[in-house]
């Protein structure tokens, strides 16, 4: 149960660490967002991380984002994995990153399980071993100790705690724990963005390593990335039968700022842009689209202007509407209403997507 600082609402709609409604963000955002972005600070503030992308301008610049942080001497970027020391950032590289990795069975609990090769089928023969589940095979899921945004309901909220220790793996070690039954190689987090360059990397490496044999590059990401990176997990995922799975978080910029610390422009443009390749290999679905439904936050305007959004682009994109899980900042919110979800599920199809599911349906009340 929260109340809203503008409005004075008092709902279990409403956050209370956020401390602002979904009317007030929308209709009144030059007090809102102020309120919210003070939430985002004291969550920063707890694991050490700068409460604001920096912007230094004798800083030294990292494009790898959205953020497009300048970094000041002694100074750390906004995900907190490089440091501005004498001029030069240091901290990960291409070679070197904060991660941790294991082996999950297919078919697993993935955004893309009920379309991608591994949950389904989808390519066979050129991208799946079988034409139903992958079954005896494995997934090497690597998950990334930070992230560009800051979802004050994030469910994997712990890797922050990792973000700032020392310690880094090579991509010789990541690359070693692949096996005759790994047949994709999935990157989450936290969120791939920030160490983009290493994943690349290590993808490349491992497709060569393992070439004449099935290995699909899957990218799970808040869509953040510049558009060098984009294109490049674009033409990874896309030769070797993987997908990409973009969150869409929000429609409304100023509510995806309130829940995620960070402006979603970048997100819709690369979501847009990654659309453009859809044409050259159908099956199985290189884009892949999921939304959150937070409740309280992400209501019927939110699902109709997303869906609407992807339908424009191909109506074929597959979505996933995922039930929300009380976590983190906003674990005081209550669990998405059956009614609710399914009359979203309903709007996405109106607008035109004729590829949508209800994901995490147990947690419907």
């Amino acid at each position: 149960m929260g109340r809203c600082r503008l409005c004075n609402t008092i709902s279990t709609y409403i956050s209370a660490e956020l401390s602002v409604c979904l009317d007030c963000i929308r209709k009144n955002p030059v007090e809102a967002i102020p309120l919210a972005t003070e939430a985002h600070r004291r969550s920063r503030r707890r694991f050490g991380l700068p409460e604001y992308p920096p912007k230094d301008p004798y800083g030294v610049s990292c494009r790898l984002c959205v953020n497009e942080c300048k970094i000041p001497e002694g100074g750390l970027g906004y995900c907190g994995l490089r440091r501005n020391e004498k001029g030069r950032l240091t901290g990960v590289t291409n070679s070197e990153a904060k991660l941790s990795w294991y082996h999950d069975p297919l078919p697993t609990n993935c955004v893309a399980d009920w379309v991608c090769p591994g949950g389904t089928g989808s390519g066979y023969p050129l991208y799946a071993h079988f034409k139903g589940p992958e079954y005896g095979f494995y997934n090497l899921a690597v998950f990334f100790h930070a992230c560009s945004f800051n979802c004050l309901y994030c469910q994997n909220w712990h890797f922050r705690e990792e973000t700032l220790m020392p310690e880094r793996r090579s991509v010789k070690e990541l690359i070693s724990s692949i096996n005759s039954r790994t047949s994709c190689i999935s990157y989450f987090g936290g969120d791939p963005a920030p160490q983009l360059p290493f994943a690349i990397n290590a993808s490349r490496f491992a497709i060569k390593e393992n070439k004449g044999r099935i290995l699909r590059i899957c990218f799970e990401t808040n869509g953040s990335m510049n558009r060098g990176l984009l294109k490049a997990m674009i033409d990874l995922s896309l030769k070797s039968g993987g997908c990409i799975k973009f969150d869409l978080k929000a429609w409304d910029e100023n509510l995806h700022i309130a829940l995620t610390g960070v402006t979603n422009k970048r997100t819709l443009e690369n979501f847009k842009e990654a659309s453009g390749y859809i044409h050259l290999r159908p099956e199985p679905p290189l884009l892949i689209a999921s939304t959150l439904l937070v409740p309280g936050y992400i209501d019927d305007e939110e699902i109709r202007e997303i869906s609407g959004f992807i339908a424009s682009l191909d109506p074929e994109i597959p979505y996933s509407l995922l039930a929300f899980y009380p976590h983190f900042y906003m674990k005081d919110l209550s669990l998405v209403k059956r009614e609710d979800a399914y009359r979203y599920l309903k709007i996405a199809q109106e607008q035109g997507l004729r590829n949508v599911r209800l994901g995490n349906l147990h947690l419907l009340i």
